[in-house]
C-alpha cells in the first residue's frame, strides 16, 4: 500500500498546520481584540472606581488584598488578580480553548483543513498549543497593565500586605509572576474541559458556554460546605491558593495542591477529546 508520503513527494506530517499560521489566524480573530479590550481596561475601570468612591476597605469580618489596592502599582495588579481570578479570567480561557475546533465545523472549514491533508492529532495539538498561549498571554495582560496604571495613579513601591508587613518590590514582582503561573495552572481543567467540548460540538458558543457554566456548578459546589472534605476535589476549592504566595512567608501547600487537581482533571478531558476527535466523522 503506498504511503501519504509516496502519493505527495515531500510531505511531512509534522510540517502541516504550522503554529504560526494558526496564532495569525486567531490574532486576527475580532473576539482576541475584544478580549484584550476588556482585560485592558480593569484596571482603568478600579483607579477610576477607587477614585469616586474614595479609599478601599476590607470587608467587615476578613481583611483582603482589595483593602490595600490603592497602596502601589504592585498592590493594584494584585488587587486586579484577586477580582478576576473567579470568573473574568475563565472568560479568556474557556473561549480561545472551547472556539477553536468548534468554529472551524461551525464554517464547514474543518473537513478541508482534514483534507489538506491534516493529520487529526497535529490539528488539535496546534490548535490546543496556540489556544493556551493566547489564555497564558490574556491572564499575562492583566497585571502588566495593572502593574503599569497603579504605578502611574499610586506610585511605584512595595507591595503591601493586608495582614500586615510589605515584600520589596523585586520579590512583590517574583510573586506576582508566580501568581500568573499559578492561576494559569489551575485553568488547564477548564481549558482542557473547554477544548474537548470543542471537539464534540459544532457550535462555539455551546463549548465556551458549557466550560464557563461548569466553572460556575464547581464554585458553586464548593460553597456547600456540607460537602467536608470531597471539596478537596473540586478545582474551585483551590483557586485562591496563590494567596498564599504574598505571604511574608510562602506557603506552597495549597497551589501543590490546587495544580495537581486541576492537571488531573485536565489530562482526563485531553484524553477525551483527543480520542474522540481521532474516532469522529467529521462531515461540517
Amino acid at each position: 500500500m503506498s504511503s501519504l508520503s509516496q502519493v505527495a513527494p515531500g510531505y511531512r506530517a509534522h510540517h502541516t498546520l504550522p503554529l504560526r499560521v494558526e496564532a495569525v489566524r486567531q490574532l486576527r480573530r475580532r473576539r482576541t481584540l475584544v478580549m484584550a479590550l476588556v482585560l485592558a481596561l480593569l484596571p482603568f475601570v478600579l483607579v477610576v472606581a477607587f477614585a469616586i468612591g474614595g479609599a478601599p476597605e476590607g470587608q467587615e469580618d476578613r481583611v483582603t488584598l482589595m483593602a490595600t489596592a490603592t497602596a502601589s502599582g504592585a498592590n493594584l495588579a494584585a488587587t486586579a488578580l484577586f477580582v478576576s481570578a473567579a470568573f473574568l479570567l475563565v472568560v479568556p480561557v474557556a473561549l480561545f480553548c472551547g472556539d477553536t475546533v468548534a468554529s472551524e465545523a461551525s464554517w464547514s472549514s474543518l473537513r478541508y483543513l482534514l483534507a489538506a491533508p491534516v493529520p487529526r492529532a497535529r490539528l488539535l495539538g496546534s490548535k490546543l498549543a496556540v489556544a493556551l498561549a493566547f489564555s497564558a498571554a490574556a491572564m499575562v495582560l492583566l497585571p502588566l497593565v495593572a502593574l503599569a496604571v497603579g504605578t502611574v495613579a499610586y506610585g511605584w513601591g512595595p507591595l503591601e500586605m493586608p495582614t500586615g508587613g510589605e515584600l520589596p518590590i523585586g520579590d512583590a514582582l517574583g510573586r506576582l509572576a508566580l501568581v500568573v503561573l499559578y492561576i494559569f495552572l489551575s485553568q488547564l481543567v477548564t481549558a482542557a474541559l473547554a477544548f474537548w467540548l470543542s471537539t464534540v460540538t459544532d457550535a462555539p458558543l455551546g463549548a465556551v458556554g458549557g466550560a464557563v457554566g461548569l466553572t460556575i456548578v464547581g464554585n458553586v459546589l464548593d460553597a456547600v460546605t456540607a460537602l467536608g472534605s470531597w471539596r478537596d476535589f473540586l478545582p474551585a476549592h483551590w483557586q485562591f491558593a496563590w494567596a498564599d504566595a504574598l505571604q511574608p512567608h510562602m506557603e506552597w501547600g495549597g497551589m501543590v495542591k490546587g495544580v495537581s487537581v486541576s492537571v488531573a482533571y485536565a489530562l482526563v478531558f485531553l484524553a477525551f477529546a483527543f480520542r474522540g476527535f481521532g474516532r469522529k466523522d467529521v462531515v461540517s
